[in-house]
């Protein structure tokens, strides 16, 4: 019996604003295109030492969706049984035919430890007794939408992939395709023709595991034995190696150089980014690759490649959806790392410190989907990274409305208050000495190898729960939502006259509806971002009412500490300044009542149920 085979259309993205006009009308091919969603993939790519897998023809592919682990062997490109002409007329060339065996698996990479299926009896019997290894990672954003007709279906998919090999960031890359699913292969010529026609992708003779491949053997990481005796294997048969239609490369201008060409090549070549990769390297493929500098003993830089979106789907199980938006927020803050370390720009810490408080709303907003041990331990450790950022950022708050007063006050005020300025700089910059010293110590250090470990490895402190209880997302989002709206509602039957303490805590039960909104953001309907438009609204009025009463109350400390050794002219612009606060919490809370009106009407609600209702 002959293999079943994948049959889809490649392509490699010139111009994504084209393609995402292009692809944006209720037709593709005169077939009916379904809604966008968004996937986040793990395609760990495996071989023995001596490429056993690809001397016999094969790829091995090992991919995580989700809590779904499959095992895929591809073979090598399969030419049709008409002309390469005759095809080549109907779709370019992009057409992609080959075998295809799929089973289930796990993340060990062990076979025998794998549900009996075709692909792992066809795998062990290439491999013997010599152990896997992966060769490289791809990390998938998938953004896909299924595309119907009366002949047969197709999946379209929308990829961006970063590759990564031994703990080395080689390259990115953006491709299209469209695999027949069902029914007709022919149903994909009339989405070829149109795909064509709009001159946004050009047809792609690579499989994206081929463009990895080049990569690795460019980067010098490919072993002599690698890919049988010239080094290539069955995802090398579709393209000359020079080929100028490579795939955009994701992190550089349009224009620029592509994947393809030497300079790029080149450039990928420099381990110069030290990239965490997902599941490999262990036996129980579950933690950080070798390499990556995230054990708790090192300074190397980490990052985490994130797609555009955490990838939350309906059918997550809680756990799995946190670990995603956990996942999400953690590349956020590594991604600032280093430049908190070096840039005093204020934005670099206010960027650093929402992630940390994006973070703890995460565990407040999934907690329930991990156990207590998991949950107590992981919010311990970013207290204290969020405490150090959160020190120096409420500085340079101060520090900014200080010189805002200063640039509108009279000149000798401007001069004189420079004593409560320097007062400020100099704890700011102990909070920057202190969290500097906790960035470079071992506790940070075992915080972000603990982190990475945790969101790179799937089930991990996930509670045990019975299958019957509420565990996805569609299960458990909207009651979630609904007690952080309840909660922020319960605040209007003391609003007129609630102290400035209340306020602050209403402040916080505002920020908790907005992220508990924002964490179930793309599986909620449209309405959701008006909703948060709205939320956020309070939360900054909130939030400046309460750095104006801080402002307020530091200037006052200030005065109070420092009159004995001020001149007046230094006690009388401090208490110009501090007046101006006082002035400012005033009139905030007079505008408090007009924003929050629009909170507690029933067109919120009404708009929040509709929200929730696409679960």
């Amino acid at each position: 019996m002959a293999d079943p085979l994948e049959v889809e259309l490649k392509y490699a993205v010139r111009d994504r604003a084209a393609l995402e006009a292009a692809l944006s009308g209720e037709r593709l091919g005169g077939l009916v295109v379904g809604p966008w969603r968004t996937v986040e993939m793990l395609d760990r790519h495996l071989d023995t030492a001596g490429a056993a897998v690809r001397r016999r023809g094969f790829a091995a592919r090992l991919r995580r969706t989700g809590q779904e682990t499959i095992i895929s062997l591809k073979g090598a490109a399969l030419e049709d049984v008409a002309p390469r002409q005759a095809r080549d007329a109907a779709d370019g060339g992009a057409l992609h035919r080959r075998a295809e065996i799929e089973g289930p698996a796990s993340e060990a990479l062990d076979p025998t430890a794998w549900p009996a299926s075709e692909a792992r009896d066809r795998l062990l019997a290439m491999i013997g007794d010599a152990p896997l290894r992966v060769r490289f990672t791809l990390r998938q954003t998938r953004h896909e939408r299924e595309l119907r007709g009366i002949d047969g279906w197709a999946l379209l998919s929308l990829d961006e992939v970063s590759v990564d090999a031994d703990g080395h960031h080689l390259g990115d890359l953006e491709m299209l395709e469209v695999e027949a699913k069902g029914g007709q292969d022919s149903i994909l010529e009339p989405v070829a023709r149109e795909l064509a026609d709009c001159h946004a992708v050009t047809p792609e003779p690579r499989t994206k595991a081929a463009w990895a491949d080049l990569l690795l053997r460019q980067a010098g990481l490919a072993g002599d034995e690698d890919g049988g005796a010239d080094g290539r294997g069955p995802e090398h048969d579709t393209g000359a190696e020079g080929t100028s239609d490579a795939p955009h490369h994701a992190g550089a201008d349009r224009s620029g150089v592509e994947p393809g060409s030497d300079a790029n090549l080149e450039a990928a070549a420099e381990p110069s980014e030290v990239e965490v990769g997902a599941a490999g390297g262990g036996e129980a493929g579950a933690g950080v690759e070798a390499g990556a500098g995230a054990e708790a003993g090192s300074d190397a830089p980490v990052r985490l490649v994130v797609g555009r979106s955490p990838g939350i789907r309906p059918d997550d199980t809680l756990a799995e959806a946190g670990r995603k938006a956990l996942r999400f927020q953690l590349a956020k803050l590594l991604d600032r790392e280093a430049e908190l370390r070096t840039d005093e720009d204020p934005e670099i810490v206010h960027q650093a410190r929402v992630a940390t408080r994006r973070l703890r709303a995460i565990w407040r907003v999934f907690g329930d989907g991990f156990t207590n041990r998991a949950r107590r331990r992981h919010v311990r450790e970013l207290r204290r990274v969020a405490a150090r950022l959160g020190a120096v950022r409420d500085l340079d708050v101060l520090l900014a409305g200080l010189e805002a007063f200063s640039a509108a006050a009279r000149p000798v005020d401007r001069e004189a208050i420079g004593s409560l300025r320097e007062s400020w700089q100099a704890r700011r910059a102990a909070a920057r000495r202190a969290l500097l010293a906790t960035l470079d110590g071992p506790a940070y250090r075992r915080f972000r190898a603990d982190h990475l470990a945790f969101v790179e490895t799937a089930g991990a402190g996930a509670r045990d729960l019975p299958a019957t209880s509420p565990a996805r997302v569609r299960d458990t989002a909207a009651s979630r939502i609904w007690s952080a709206y309840e909660a922020l509602r319960a605040y209007d039957g003391s609003l007129r006259w609630a102290d400035l303490e209340t306020l602050h805590a209403m402040r916080m039960a505002a920020k908790r509806l907005r992220y508990a909104l924002e964490a179930f953001r793309e599986v909620l309907g449209p309405e959701t971002s008006g909703l948060i438009e709205r939320v956020v609204a309070l939360q900054d009025l909130l939030g400046a009412l309460h750095d104006a009463d801080v402002a307020a109350g530091a200037a006052r400390a200030f005065l109070t500490a420092n009159a004995a050794a001020s001149s007046s002219a230094s006690i009388e612009a401090v208490g110009h300044y501090l007046g101006s606060q006082e002035r400012e919490v005033a009139r905030l809370r007079r505008q408090l009542p007009a924003t929050w009106r629009p909170i507690v009407a029933p067109a919120f609600r009404r708009a929040l149920g509709r929200a929730v209702s696409s679960l």
